[in-house]
């Protein structure tokens, strides 16, 4: 009963590794559902900020503010990859990590000198091992990042902008449209666009602007920035939850499927060897009598 033992044993691992995946499908699902809660409250501010800087914004204003201003050509560029810092999420982070060397190939070849800031040790990982100079690297913003951490990730590069050391400012991430759809996704962070009105008509709209909307734009330039990589990286950490959900769920499903078929297996191993065994007794008895 050697194959049997062994099929037994199978049979005990599978049955136990499909109670951890289904549990973390469990948790993946609980942390999908606030994280996406976190995308939906975001998003409200988001459409504010860009309809405020729309109707405030003039060509002649963006020349007053260098976060608006357009070089002529982007010769140095910043690239923000956000991954996650575990696995176990299917082709989450190699989607994230191939949009983003098609970017760097992209920019590259057109002469720009583009500079790496990656967050999440997968990520990182990545990168070192493609032997790739890293500008900065982040590990410790969670699955519950807050405006503090988007903050602290683009201010350096912000300033940096506006003293004229970089062009461009980029940031690869996970755009969150369901659970199911997490596509990778490169925006333009720096310089500053100001996004279409949806419904305006294009009919002009007069303001009484108090403060002036020289001191507006002052203010709320800043704000846009650090929302657009908030955004980008609650969309992130709510990809990669339905990500990790979603693995879980079909490591589960083969689990039961594998499960079913040893169990198969097993009984008809089980059924030969009780046949056989019958039919040696059965012989055996005939031999006596005979």
């Amino acid at each position: 009963m050697a194959k049997g033992r062994e099929l037994k044993g199978r049979i005990k691992s599978v049955e136990n590794t499909r109670k951890i995946t289904r549990t973390m499908e469990m948790v993946a699902t609980s942390k999908m559902k606030r994280a996406a809660d976190r995308v939906s409250a975001a998003r409200p501010y988001a459409l504010a900020l860009g309809e405020v800087l729309s109707h405030v914004y003039t060509p002649e204003l963006a020349e007053q503010f260098p976060l608006l201003r357009r070089p002529a050509q982007i010769k140095r560029a910043a690239l923000v990859v956000l991954t996650a810092n575990r696995g176990l999420c299917g082709a989450f982070n190699t989607n994230l990590l191939r949009e983003s060397r098609a970017r760097l190939a992209e920019w590259e070849g057109q002469g720009v000198s583009v500079e790496l800031h990656v967050v999440g040790r997968k990520g990182i990982g990545f990168y070192k091992y493609l032997g790739r100079d890293l500008a900065g690297q982040r590990a410790d913003i969670g699955d519950k990042p807050s405006s503090a951490d988007a903050a602290s990730l683009i201010d350096g590069l912000m300033a940096r902008y506006a003293a004229g050391d970089l062009d461009a400012v980029f940031i690869t991430y996970a755009k969150y449209k369901s659970a199911l759809s997490t596509p990778p996704a490169t925006d333009q962070v720096l310089p500053v666009v100001a996004p279409a009105v949806a419904g305006g008509n294009g009919v002009a709209r007069d303001f009484l602007l108090a403060p002036s909307a020289t001191e507006i734009l002052e203010a709320l330039l800043p704000l846009y920035v650090r929302n657009s990589v908030y955004r980008a990286l609650v969309e992130t950490a709510a990809g990669e939850q339905g990500a990790r959900r979603t693995a879980m769920k079909n490591a589960t499903d083969n689990a039961t499927e594998m499960l079913q078929l040893l169990k198969r297996t097993y009984n008809s191993a089980r059924q030969a060897q009780i046949t056989q065994e019958i039919a040696e007794i059965v012989g055996g008895a005939s031999a006596l009598q005979g």
